[in-house]
């Protein structure tokens, strides 16, 4: 079976190895550098605490497989637990939390309630007194995404995969074929994982999806982990995380719940956001370091939260619309993807024949706790 991947970010390698190791003969495109748009722009924040049992099984997945490949290449997963809370007075989400706890645990996930006490002595490093409600979940940990986007394209080169990189694809509108500018290659399937630029490769062949990107932020600063206790937190009252990074620490959210151009868009944070989690991180952490490096990447939405993982059309597949989750689940989305192609149906919720393509849908923070 010969199969086309586009895109080699995390999701897009994962696929490309998945199909190379089970005997499919893979050719994978990607316009720029392995890992070069979104994933080596994503938080590295992994986690498997969804309160959905789909969420709940792919995150599942996508942590055991984090697990088997650290230590391969450069890619190492640290495992950090990962701290969800809202502030006192925030009546919306702390009920938010209380409901979706029992639910994640439903789901077998190991996360458990904790006061601001069990958080002080097991967290010294981070600042607890306004904590109304909060849960810490433990099977949990972060890492550099580009290193692992890295790993699993030469995981694939191994398997026998073709990697293409500086190859801009374009879908044929009359099959599963592709053609760059050197010339055109049929397949018996391609997949398409091209996030932010996935909606505009399918509008060309003809194939309309309801998928929108918008435009999230975050930077690094340094800071003196001295008692080894910074977890993973997620302030769900103010919107944004923060979690450990060799610079020190990494913070984000900023999300921009409006539409962006995957071409035209600002790569640089912008100073407001710099200045607002500078506030947010002197309240959280205390004293920290410089600002190493600040940036913007960009997320995709769908009408529902849900990606679209199978099969569109025949011998036309999609893999997109992660809502600020890609790089936590791509080991598992990308496996989705590959068995997609090969027949089964792992992830049925994720079908993306649920939708018209035309739906009418506003852009929501992935994130978000309500």
């Amino acid at each position: 079976m010969r199969v086309a991947v586009v895109g080699g970010g995390a999701v897009g390698t994962t696929a490309a190895y998945d199909l190379a190791d089970r005997g499919a003969s893979v050719v994978l495109y990607e316009k720029g550098e392995i890992g070069g748009a979104s994933t080596g722009r994503a938080a590295g924040v992994l986690y498997d605490a969804f309160a959905a049992p789909e969420d709940a099984r792919v995150g599942d997945r996508a942590i055991e497989r984090f697990r088997a490949f650290s230590g391969e290449g450069e890619f190492e997963f640290r495992e950090t637990p990962y701290v969800l809370l809202a502030r006192e007075g925030d009546r919306k989400r702390a009920d938010a939390i209380r409901e979706q706890v029992p639910r994640m645990r439903e789901a077998d996930r190991e996360v458990a309630f904790a006061d601001p006490d069990e958080l002080r002595d097991r967290f010294p490093a981070v600042e607890w007194d306004d904590v109304g409600v909060a849960a810490v979940a433990e099977n949990a940990g972060c890492t550099l995404p580009g290193a692992y986007a890295d790993l699993l394209a030469e995981k694939a080169r191994e398997a026998g995969a073709e990697i293409r990189t500086h190859t801009a694809a374009r879908l044929d509108p009359d099959g599963p074929s592709v053609e760059t500018d050197a010339g055109s290659a049929s397949f018996d399937a391609v997949v398409v994982a091209a996030g932010a630029h996935t909606k505009r490769l399918l509008a060309a062949a003809g194939i309309s999806v309801p998928l929108k990107p918008y435009r999230v932020q975050a930077l690094t600063a340094g800071f003196d982990d001295e008692k080894g206790s910074l977890p993973m937190v997620y302030d769900a009252t103010e919107g944004y995380y923060l979690r450990p990074h060799p610079d020190g620490l990494l913070s984000g959210d900023g999300t921009e719940e409006v539409e962006s151009d995957p071409d035209e868009w600002k790569r640089d944070a912008d100073e407001a956001f710099v200045d607002a989690t500078r506030e947010r991180l002197d309240h959280r952490v205390g004293d920290f370091g410089p600002v190493e490096d600040a940036w913007a990447g960009l997320c995709v939405a769908t009408p529902d939260r849900d990606p679209l993982v199978g099969e569109l059309r025949d011998g036309v597949f999609v893999a997109a619309g992660w809502q600020g989750h890609g790089f936590m689940r791509a080991p598992a989305l990308g496996e989705a993807a590959a068995e997609a192609v090969l027949g089964d149906s792992p992830v049925p919720e994720f079908d993306p024949t649920r939708f018209d393509g035309d739906e009418a849908f506003e852009i929501v923070e992935g994130m978000a706790v309500d």
